[in-house]
């Protein structure tokens, strides 16, 4: 019976999240509960502070009667800091409960950076955000932080796999500086979390997202959930093998998608034809703008992303496919070859495929994922237990 009144306050809380302030009749439609058990499920989160009750507005009210009163997130009850800690780019968001953003930034970091200052160049920007913008981190409720690679997310009651050691590492220095509960993922997942709770497959239960940056990274949402796999590692489709007798990975295996179209190797394909591309950026502006090699060699790498992507859409059968990452600034160069593999390959005969479309959220992406992931975990328990 918890289970299954946690459950109904998680749905609860996520229409609240993804709307808004919204009428007790609104939220029965919404989330198909009945009007007793939704009243004692509202009256238990006000009394715990983490919803408010508000007036309705009266100025421009129309039609008969008084309107009814909302209830919507605390926005004072607390704060949510997400981290997203990239191979290069350190980004962090500070919000409140009520998903209003207070502050956000980015800096560079170093691919040599080993955990401990990984953690320290986070918590400094954390701090120099919080002055910058006079927050108050005495409300702060919890910290969602996403790392690349094989990162285990949160623990199941039947247990599962633990974060790497680095990872490890870098929550434990952040718990320690914060005094929270700190949930850690994968941050390419973690962008697919965004998407789905308030960006481009916000209104499907069933998507596929794709980060395409300096890696290639996924993320799965199906039926409404993340999924994160018995060991951490659902999503990671740039570590699909395409090339068998291809070059070595640092996953173990051989020929991976991320080997074939990170843009370092595009910019390596672009040179051998005598192109010379400065950087990512530079490679996703001549692409757009239509120069022939750069374009080609482009849409030559988007075409195999789109290949491996049919084949999960044969399994997951999304409503969306969205693409996100540096690369996914290059447009239709991108997501032309994407949706044309697919429809080639994903069952062809089928009558419905899948939205191919840009992700929402770009290079926030996963750290407003991170906030949500911590929104999630701290309000869909009353004691919520965090993983160790």
């Amino acid at each position: 019976m918890q289970r299954v009144r946690l459950a109904h306050t998680e749905a609860l809380l996520a229409q609240l999240r993804s709307a808004g302030p919204l009428s007790r009749a609104d939220l029965i439609r919404l989330t198909g509960l009945s009007r007793t058990t939704l009243f004692d499920i509202i009256a238990d989160l006000i009394a715990r502070g983490v919803v408010v009750e508000r007036e309705p507005a009266l100025s421009g009210h129309r039609g008969r009667g008084r309107p009814s009163t909302t209830v919507s997130l605390n926005p004072s009850a607390g704060r949510i800091v997400g981290i997203d800690l990239g191979r290069a780019t350190i980004t962090v968001i500070v919000a409140t409960l009520g998903h209003d953003i207070l502050a956000r930034g980015s800096r560079p970091i170093t691919l040599a950076a080993g955990p401990a200052r990984r953690a320290n160049a986070a918590i400094k920007l954390i701090d120099d955000l919080v002055q910058e913008h006079d927050i108050d981190l005495r409300a702060l409720e919890a910290i969602g932080l996403g790392l690349p690679g094989l990162v285990a997310g949160p623990a199941r009651p039947a247990g599962g796999a633990s974060p790497s050691a680095a990872a490890k590492q870098v929550r434990a220095r952040i718990q320690d500086r914060y005094g929270v509960a700190v949930v850690t993922d994968n941050n390419s997942r973690l962008a697919a979390l965004a998407e789905g709770t308030w960006g481009a497959a916000r209104d499907v239960r069933d998507a596929i997202y794709v980060r395409w940056s300096d890696g290639v990274g996924g993320g799965l949402i199906v039926d409404g959930r993340l999924a994160r796999g018995a060991n951490g590692a659902a999503g990671e489709i740039g570590h699909v093998s395409v090339d068998p007798d291809g070059d070595p990975c640092p996953c173990g295996g051989r020929g991976c998608l991320e080997l074939l179209i990170r843009p370092s190797a595009l910019i390596e394909r672009c040179a051998a034809r005598g192109v010379t591309v400065s950087d990512p950026a530079d490679l996703v502006a001549r692409a757009r703008a239509g120069e022939p090699t750069v374009e080609d060699v482009v849409r030559q790498a988007a075409t195999l992303l789109g290949r491996v992507l049919a084949g999960m859409v044969v399994q997951v059968d999304p409503g969306t496919v969205a693409i996100g990452g540096t690369l996914a600034h290059a447009g239709e160069v991108v997501l032309g070859p994407v949706r044309a593999a697919i429809a080639e390959l994903a069952m062809p005969r089928h009558t419905r495929h899948p939205d191919v479309v840009p992700a929402q959220f770009g290079d926030e992406g996963g750290a407003l994922g991170a906030v949500a992931a911590a929104l999630r975990l701290n309000l869909s328990e009353p004691a919520p237990a965090f993983p160790a």
